[in-house]
């Protein structure tokens, strides 16, 4: 779909997310030819910047995150698109400035990307219809994170909403604008091979990793009031599961995909006390070594609370109540400071009922769809075969799909696809206030249980995958994580 001419609006322009992300994806869409000839960025913030100091800056902080070619020419028609305005986004009467940087245009598409702390939601958007700067045409978009709770979420999608119609509201997860989630959705729904094994009968467990090697970094401020749960497991893996195990959709139409993962959440199996106490991991990582080099315990990074029990690790048995998985246990598995830094799914079914080879059941590994969303793109596929040679000798083996080697076109980041989903018009792979409110719904038990709990998160070395009881975990089901169940070289 060809893009009509806009003004997209970054608050918070000159912060670390539009530099390191938003601006260098606009550029990405700029030199693709994306972007139509008159679109403009206009960049708010509290800082005084002259329009030349303003350009230096994204210039140095944006261009060592530019993936494209950044020359001479792609700069300077980029740089021509952009604005800088100042303000003080909580008074409504030092919005003048915007109001005269927007074109009066009724039909021009206008999009507010609030890159802020969400406490700032609320009245940005007031300070907008205030000032009348919001058009049927206008397009808000929300960062995470949406709420620390159930009511703070309810309370963000009702004070939005005041201004802005569901239909104008984006609630943005960078995870679903990967290629790979994208090709998930191709896999089940564009093929007929899976969909009649993708339910209990066939599928022993499901996990969803999201590990990083790097740790709190500096963004301790955010973090130690966050947390792994509030920070990835609530939205980014709940978003994963919720595209593993949804139903098939009557299209691929934006309500029809969201009430597919609506459906999800609301089928994910209460916690109760004993599942509380049995079912969840949080940890906290110590010092270690990370790729040989040591780094320091959480405790110890700089500005962090001395006795802090922010869970930098979680982990945790979740299951869905539906006639598709009734029974299926579902392992979601998050952490800071881990061995490795990857996403992946992993989808393993069951093993063999019955072995008519001179190999018992037990030395065969089950099949296993292995979809890594990062760092490397791509779906692997863990099967038994013959061995070469005499005899009849079976063992693991991999069908693997690279992306980057199937397909040769450019790689396109996940910002730059949902930038370019906003700028359409296409809600598809953004989360409706339901499904916002549903994913708390079912993580709040886990905060307040913790809050009543005094005891603190499990310590687990840097470098390595976690506290030795997401293991156990897991291993009371008979069962491992994948990299456990890999077979030795």
């Amino acid at each position: 779909m060809v893009l009509t001419d806009f003004d997209l609006v970054l608050f918070g322009g000159s912060g670390d997310l539009s530099m390191r992300k938003l601006l260098p994806a606009m550029h990405a869409r700029d030199v693709a030819n994306d972007l139509p000839a008159n679109a403009r960025i206009i960049c708010v913030g509290r800082q005084v910047y002259a329009r030349q100091d303003f350009l230096h800056t994204v210039e140095h902080m944006s261009g060592q995150h530019i993936k494209s070619t950044l020359t001479p020419e792609s700069w300077a028609r980029f740089s021509a698109r952009l604005v800088y305005v100042s303000l003080n986004a909580t008074e409504a009467d030092s919005y003048g400035p915007l109001a005269e940087a927007l074109r009066p245009d009724p039909a021009l598409i206008r999009v507010y990307y609030l890159a802020t702390p969400p406490h700032l939601f609320a009245r940005i958007c007031d300070n907008l219809a205030a000032n009348e700067l919001v058009t049927p045409n206008s397009r808000v978009v929300l960062e995470k994170p949406l709420g620390r709770d159930l009511a703070s979420a309810k309370q963000i999608n009702a004070e939005v909403g005041k201004v802005f119609a569901e239909s104008q509201i984006y609630r943005i997860d960078h995870y679903l604008g990967k290629e790979t989630v994208q090709n998930l959705l191709a896999l089940r729904f564009g093929n007929i091979l899976f969909e009649p094994l993708w339910r209990r009968e066939w599928i022993s467990d499901v996990q969803i990793t999201i590990a990083e090697k790097i740790g709190v970094g500096n963004r301790m401020g955010y973090y130690d009031t966050s947390g792994a749960l509030r920070d990835m497991l609530q939205n980014h893996l709940l978003q994963l599961l919720c595209i593993v195990a949804m139903e098939p959709p009557t299209s691929i139409a934006p309500d029809a995909v969201r009430d597919a993962k609506l459906q999800v959440l609301r089928s994910l199996k209460k916690f109760t006390p004993v599942t509380l106490a049995r079912n969840i991991v949080r940890g906290q990582y110590r010092a270690g070594h990370v790729d040989g080099v040591a780094v320091p315990s959480y405790r110890d990074e700089a500005d962090a609370p001395e006795h802090s029990r922010t869970e930098t690790f979680v982990a945790l048995k979740a299951e869905i109540d539906t006639w598709r998985w009734a029974g299926v246990p579902f392992y979601l598995r998050t952490g800071k400071r881990m061995a490795d830094s990857l996403a992946e799914i992993v989808v393993r079914f069951k093993t063999i009922p019955h072995s008519i080879f001179s190999q018992s059941t037990s030395s065969f590994q089950p099949n296993c769809l292995v979809i890594r969303l990062q760092p490397d793109e791509g779906l692997r596929m863990n099967l038994m075969a013959k061995t070469p040679g005499d005899g009849m000798r079976l063992k693991p083996a991999e069908l693997e799909l690279d992306f980057r080697e199937s397909f040769k076109a450019a790689r396109m980041d996940a910002y730059e696809r949902l930038l370019l989903d906003v700028l359409r018009g296409q809600l598809t792979l953004f989360m409706r206030s339901d499904e916002l409110e549903a994913a708390w719904e079912w993580v709040e038990p886990i905060l307040n249980y913790w809050e009543q709990d005094d005891s603190m998160p499990i310590p687990y070395m840097a470098g390595t995958w976690g506290p030795a009881a997401a293991s156990a975990l897991i291993g009371r089901d008979g069962l491992q994580w994948r990299e456990e169940a890999l077979p030795e070289d």
